[in-house]
């Protein structure tokens, strides 16, 4: 399948909204990024609706209608009649003014073909061909059945789609004709590609932005055709409510949304349901809800309501084809998947951490609706482990519950109010605490000074590695304290330095002892010093005056 609609890789949050909202799960997700599985892709446009970071886009096709406007053929729009949604106060006649501005031949309403195709509707009921009928008018339903229902392939009118029965009509009148069909729809594209009555495909998206670029708008206007009842189609319902539907031996029914069509699915292929006639739609609120509708004109009631007014009381006035003409089989589409056996998918839950039946919470968190269905997700490389959001909260709380509590330092936490909300062993231990439920929920104050907390939360400085000494508790700790605003806490660290200080203060008092000891030895040498200088001077004084004396006899002599 072609890239109809794709992701924009850089754009992907991990959310998987997405596939929460695919309901055939035909989305991968690898490395961090959301794809799109073509070949189980049914092309409803949920992902793309409800995608937050506008992650998924839609091929353009704008240049390829403007090569067949420069080719020289003449084009035909078919227009889908959920315009007068998309377009207020929008009237075919004012819609082909703006699109032969854009180079268009000719623009007719899509709902000439809704006509044909509900008229042939009538006649299945009438001649009792199918006992159960499915509408199919929408491309999306009609290939989630191919691809995941070939059991109720047999109950699909064989039926061209409106589309294709207006594009056909198109043709046969002007064989060289191109033709064009706009609407609101993105699986349109992918039945384009397979029709030889369909040259080309554009969304209202596409049509907007074209206009916009040419400096172009949509004026509004009146209608006052009565013959054109199939202009209801693109409401739920309205394809029933354009019919004829008064054989008693059928029931009549409208299913919008593809979870609803596959919950009726279900029933069918069941044997559930007798003589029926279902109009199904892949979008909640049929067409005037596609996915490629403008997406500030979601507004349903007003849009029910404007396509029920643009809406005539009769049918077009259109020559109805041979059932022959506008006959279509629907054929299967094997997907081509491998399912895992029971201890495959045993094995994956193990590596989630499920390893009991109560373990498998069913969240829908990772996109999945059962822990079963992801770990199939996994096993067909879809999904990864790691988007069981329970998984992780429960690996992320046991990783950092294991590095808290086996930490030497002791760690608390506090709420602004100050009270203990967590507090680890080591913490514990360090204040004289036996159990944490004696502490949790009670003022800090019970335990420590909140005058160095109330200062970080005040001035939203941290305080590192400030060297505290909890005289309540003999020890010297280095304190950390930071203030998380986002999270309204304090975080609290208290490293035991107790033995460091007591070791360096034993350090300082041997260093002062041996000081003073060598303080007084220095004292005693000098007082030896001094009192052996004394006895030296008595000594050469008394040694002086003899032999003074000695010399002075000499003389005499």
């Amino acid at each position: 399948m072609p890239d109809y609609l794709k992701l924009k890789k850089s754009n992907c949050k991990n959310c998987y909204k997405c596939i929460r909202h695919c309901p055939v799960k035909s989305i991968k997700f690898q490395s961090d990024q959301a794809h799109i599985v073509k070949d189980e892709c049914v092309l409803c446009g949920q992902c793309f609706v409800v995608c937050p970071q506008n992650a998924k886009e839609i091929r353009n096709d704008v240049p390829a209608v403007q090569a067949l406007l420069n080719s020289g053929s003449r084009v035909v729009v078919s227009l889908a009649p959920s315009f007068v949604a998309n377009y207020p106060g929008a009237t075919i006649d004012t819609m082909k003014a703006a699109l032969k501005k854009l180079g268009f031949d000719e623009v007719e309403e899509t709902a000439i073909g809704a006509s044909i195709v509900k008229t042939e509707y009538e006649k299945i009921i009438a001649e009792r061909r199918q006992k159960i009928i499915i509408s199919t008018c929408c491309h999306s339903v009609n290939t989630m059945i191919q691809k995941y229902y070939p059991e109720a392939l047999p109950f699909l009118a064989p039926v061209l789609s409106p589309m294709q029965a207006h594009c056909k009509r198109i043709k046969e009148q002007d064989p060289e004709a191109k033709t064009v069909f706009i609407g609101p729809c993105i699986s349109k594209k992918a039945e384009c590609d397979e029709s030889p009555y369909v040259d080309c495909v554009l969304t209202f998206e596409e049509l907007t932005a074209w206009l916009q670029g040419e400096n172009l708008s949509v004026e509004a206007g009146d209608d006052h055709n009565e013959e054109s009842r199939a202009r209801l189609f693109p409401t739920t319902g309205g394809i029933l409510r354009s019919m004829a539907c008064d054989d008693p031996e059928y029931t009549y029914m409208a299913i919008d949304g593809l979870e609803n069509c596959i919950a009726a699915l279900h029933d069918i292929v069941s044997g559930n349901m007798g003589n029926c006639f279902i109009e199904m739609s892949a979008c909640v609120g049929s067409c005037i809800n596609g996915p490629a509708m403008d997406h500030d004109k979601r507004l349903p009631i007003q849009d029910f309501i404007a396509v029920n007014k643009y809406a005539g009381k009769r049918d077009f006035n259109v020559e109805q084809p041979a059932s022959e003409a506008i006959h279509h089989n629907f054929e299967f589409v094997g997907l081509h998947r491998q399912m895992p056996g029971t201890a495959e998918i045993e094995a994956i839950l193990r590596k989630m951490g499920k390893t009991r039946p109560e373990h498998e919470l069913n969240c829908g968190a990772c996109g999945y609706n059962s822990c079963r269905e992801k770990a199939v997700a996994v096993y067909q490389g879809k999904a990864e482990i790691t988007m069981c959001l329970p998984y992780l909260l429960g690996k992320a709380e046991s990783f950092s519950d294991t590095i808290i509590n086996n930490s030497a330092n002791g760690i608390f936490v506090l709420n602004e109010a100050l009270e203990v909300q967590q507090i680890n062993a080591s913490a514990r231990k360090l204040m004289n605490i036996q159990n944490a439920s004696d502490i949790i929920g009670e003022p800090v104050i019970r335990i420590l000074d909140p005058r160095p907390f109330l200062d970080v939360m005040q001035t939203g400085r941290a305080l590192h590695d400030e060297r505290v000494y909890l005289a309540e508790y003999n020890r010297y700790v280095d304190q950390t304290i930071l203030y998380d605003r986002s999270y309204h806490i304090l975080i609290c660290t208290m490293r035991d330095v107790t033995a460091e200080v007591d070791e360096r203060m034993k350090k300082e008092k041997m260093g002062q002892q041996t000081i003073e000891v060598t303080n007084r030895v220095i004292e005693k040498q000098m007082r030896v010093v001094q009192e052996i200088a004394s006895l030296l001077g008595e000594t050469t004084a008394e040694t002086k005056i003899a032999l003074t004396k000695l010399k002075d006899s000499l003389k005499d002599e």
